[in-house]
């Protein structure tokens, strides 16, 4: 019987316990969510009809602190899903030293098929259905795939109609006048940036000489590639949900934004471009592969045939483990997504500090502060799998459990 995604997801997690010969009942704890949320949502349509839509929010572990992690929306939307982006994000925040356990949230929705009437009352009810279970210092929600800052406005002023006061710290990824932080917006795609660079210096390369293929062009994606570009880099080829293109000379990220931004697919974007499929992109030959679309897209099916130096996981859990290890035993550094994707949990972090504090930082020192803490979660993941003599993805989860295990035993759970 085929592995779920829940399944898949523990795979690196018991090798790296079995690595450090973890305690088996800090494994035992962590192989289960703390609390899991089911919930059912009414709207009423524009035609006058009433649609009961489906939300689940999961609360893996908060050891170290509150959860935190996004909502998406997205017709594939399942509970084992929303357990498994919980898990990741206990792992990204304890990988990137943050005083957060992980939450994830989503609906079953496809957005598109949504007016935008509908798109917010099916927001508020959401937030309606789970803001007992959420909280500024319990589980603290952010945007994810097909969720965006307008949302999050929606949904941080229903949670404030619950309350009855403003909450600014429930929600982050907010509008800058509702308490958003400035960088949030780019800060998942230039988390992207910073650990290709940094993985660019651990096999003598420089970030400015490499070429990139990204696949997918949502907000990760496409900060992703303009960033990367910024640093001098050729990205060569972009996808999005409908085909890719490529071009050896390379594209002006910020020009091809502006034409997507036009609900126009990128396979018709005009610069002397070659059509590909997602999956060809996924094995041309360029030095940096981002693969920013969803899950399981490079599997033990495809993984031979990938020939980037380089994979910077923009999604969340892009290459199963099967495919994971080839790649590591081929030598492809592949940085995961619970380190590569991290920029937006930082910046979502900073956000939520500076909602408690009621004091706002400028973005510039935003950067500083994201880059100092991406530089040096590389490094200690970089060291570890070398120390280890293992992948940088169960590098990764070593680090983690160092610090859950720690966390846990201080608080007599185990």
């Amino acid at each position: 019987m085929a592995q779920n995604i829940y399944e898949q997801a523990m795979i690196p997690l018991k090798k790296a316990a079995d690595t450090v010969k973890l305690d088996p009942n800090v494994l035992a704890i962590l192989n289960e969510c703390d609390r899991v949320l089911s919930v059912s949502i009414p709207v009423r349509m524009d035609d006058g009809s009433l649609k009961v839509f489906k939300g689940f929010r999961a609360q893996h572990n908060t050891a170290l602190g509150p959860a935190k992690g996004g909502i998406r929306f997205h017709q594939d939307v399942c509970l084992d899903e929303v357990k498994t982006l919980a898990f990741w994000m206990t792992v990204k925040c304890t990988v990137l030293g943050l005083p957060l356990g992980g939450g994830k949230g989503g609906v079953i929705v496809d957005p598109r098929t949504l007016s935008q009437r509908e798109l917010e009352q099916l927001s508020r009810g959401y937030i309606q259905k789970i803001a007992s279970f959420i909280g500024e210092y319990t589980d603290i929600p952010a945007p994810d795939v097909n969720t965006n800052m307008q949302m999050m406005g929606w949904m941080s002023d229903e949670y404030a109609k619950f309350k009855g006061y403003t909450v600014p710290g429930v929600i982050t990824g907010k509008p800058i006048e509702m308490g958003g932080s400035l960088g949030r917006a780019e800060a998942t795609g230039r988390g992207v940036m910073i650990t290709a660079r940094e993985a660019c210096k651990r096999l003598g390369m420089d970030i400015k000489n490499t070429t990139v293929a990204v696949q997918g062009f949502g907000n990760v994606g496409s900060f992703s590639a303009k960033i990367i570009h910024d640093q001098g880099a050729k990205v060569v080829a972009v996808s999005d949900v409908y085909g890719a293109i490529y071009n050896p000379n390379g594209f002006n990220p910020y020009e091809m934004e502006k034409y997507s931004n036009q609900q126009r697919p990128i396979e018709d974007y005009p610069a002397g471009t070659v059509r590909l499929s997602n999956e060809e992109l996924l094995e041309l030959d360029v030095d940096i592969l981002v693969p920013a679309a969803l899950e399981n897209q490079i599997t033990i099916d495809n993984c031979h045939l990938i020939r980037a130096k380089i994979i910077v996981e923009g999604a969340n859990g892009p290459t199963n483990p099967d495919a994971d290890e080839y790649l590591y035993k081929k030598g492809v550094l592949v940085v995961p997504d619970v380190l590569a994707n991290a920029g937006g949990v930082t910046v979502s972090y900073f956000e939520w500090v500076q909602n408690i504090d009621r004091f706002y930082w400028d973005a510039d020192v935003v950067r500083a502060k994201q880059e100092d803490f991406m530089v040096k979660a590389f490094d200690r993941v970089h060291s570890t799998s070398k120390k280890f003599d293992t992948s940088m993805r169960i590098g990764a989860y070593i680090v983690a459990l160092s610090r859950l295990e720690h966390g846990m035993k201080q608080r007599g759970w185990c």
